[in-house]
């Protein structure tokens, strides 16, 4: 694949393309489709994902390969936090369950840098698990695309 691909919207970002930029990223981590959403990045990736690091396009596939095999009907909310140049931070919640069926919503920040083509070279992720009741859940979409009249973080007080 050919790093000269392009994603678009392209930095410089404005605080409109940013927020475009990570609502394309929740969408296609909300897709769990691993080949996917890894061409968003480009092809020497660098990640820092809680103790796991990535270093390549493949690694970040493998990656969220076992991160879907593991975190069972996921659904993602990410929300824009500062953008500057280059540059994205964002902060994210997910909602996923164990195959013992125990619910839990993951808490996140993460900053991101981005190529002149609009992939991500940099993806810095901490994260924390909150084990919840199912009744606690708050993300409720069937799997996929959130829909656009669902609320976001800020409306749902996370």
């Amino acid at each position: 694949m050919s790093q000269t691909l392009h994603r678009p919207p392209l930095p410089p970002f404005t605080h409109e393309t940013a927020k475009e930029k990570v609502r394309l990223a929740e969408d296609g981590w909300n897709s769990r489709d691993p080949h996917n959403v890894a061409q968003a990045y480009t092809t020497d990736t660098r990640w820092r994902n809680r103790i796991e690091f990535v270093s390549n396009r493949q690694e970040a596939e493998a990656f969220l390969s076992r991160k879907w095999q593991k975190e069972l009907d996921y659904r993602l909310i990410k929300e824009l936090w500062a953008v500057d140049g280059r540059r994205i931070a964002v902060r994210y919640a997910y909602e996923w369950h164990d195959e013992a069926g125990n619910w839990y919503r993951s808490y996140g920040n993460e900053n991101w840098e981005f190529d002149d083509n609009g992939l991500m070279a940099h993806r810095y992720a901490c994260i924390n698990d909150l084990p919840i009741q199912a009744s606690e859940r708050k993300f409720h979409w069937p799997l996929g695309r959130r829909p656009d009249d669902h609320p976001g973080l800020s409306e749902l007080g996370l």
